[in-house]
């Protein structure tokens, strides 16, 4: 099963958007969706994806 069920949809959302920021900053545009993203996601797994929901939490990454 995957992690990513268990986060609570904020985190998910902030999750998501700090790796378009940091990851995916040099893919094409189409290709920096939900599922992509997720993909990465379960690839790092949930310790840094952790530590990457706390420091986009912590630098504001959804009110921008």
């Amino acid at each position: 099963m995957s992690f990513l069920n268990t986060l609570q949809p904020k985190e998910r959302d902030t999750l998501r958007r700090v790796v378009r920021i940091v990851h995916m900053k040099h893919h094409p545009k189409h290709f920096q969706t939900d599922f992509e993203a997720d993909k990465i996601i379960e690839a790092i797994g949930p310790e840094i994806a952790a530590r990457m929901i706390k420091v986009g939490v912590d630098n504001k990454i959804l009110d921008k």
